[in-house]
């Protein structure tokens, strides 16, 4: 099933390779959407694809890569969009 997430990820997840490791996992499960910087130091992730694939994906996003460390993660489950055509970096 089909369907879209919008995910605010807080933490020291800028200047480790967050937004890199995001994607990779991104395009290793076939996902669609962005991952950003926002300027209060957290990091956006909008995503859309298969629900089971988005919780795994969600798994790996609050363990990050080895340099940061992910203090929350704000997950919001809405209607896929359905206007992204890949994953990428903004």
């Amino acid at each position: 099933m089909e369907t879209g997430v919008n995910i605010i990820v807080s933490g020291f997840v800028q200047g480790v390779g967050f937004r890199y490791y995001v994607f990779n996992r991104a395009m290793r499960l076939g996902l669609k959407g962005y991952v950003k910087n926002l300027y209060n130091g957290d990091v956006e992730i909008e995503i859309e694809g298969n629900r089971s694939l988005i919780e795994e994906f969600i798994r790996e996003v609050k363990v990050g890569p080895r340099a940061a460390k992910v203090n929350d993660i704000k997950i919001c489950w809405k209607e896929p969009e359905q206007h992204y055509k890949h994953f990428e970096i903004q």
